[in-house]
């Protein structure tokens, strides 16, 4: 199984890819770096990469998931409540290609913060 490592000012961040097309074209393009965004409780920063809408795409992703939004061709990392949630779902902005799967702490993302740069590589 494939890994990469996001590494933000203060923290790493381990991703299981996926057996995808969107997992393999981000693994083929790294490394890159890039600057976070916030969106409610979402963070997400732009990638070199663009990818299709996968079949199996969609907005609402499990805590864990790691997507990939397409409008922006941003890695997008859900963890709560976005402002088009409905209930506690993870909700984002429209269907993404899920693509990675990372094992953290709501609190651990929480404190990851706007503009901070990230780094994204092989592990």
């Amino acid at each position: 199984m494939k890994k990469i490592v996001l590494k933000f000012k203060d923290k790493n961040l381990v991703l299981k890819l996926r057996n995808t097309k969107t997992a393999n074209m981000i693994y083929d393009a790294l490394p890159f770096t890039s600057t976070v965004k916030k969106w409610g409780e979402e963070i997400y920063f732009e990638t070199p990469v663009n990818v299709e809408v996968e079949n199996n795409a969609r907005a609402v992703v499990e805590f864990g998931e790691i997507a990939f939004w397409n409008g922006g061709s941003a890695i997008a990392i859900g963890y709560g409540k976005t402002p088009v949630s409905k209930e506690n779902e993870i909700r984002l902005i429209s269907p993404c290609n899920i693509w990675a799967d990372s094992d953290f702490e709501k609190s651990y993302i929480e404190k990851i913060k706007e503009n901070e740069i990230v780094k994204i590589e092989k592990l």
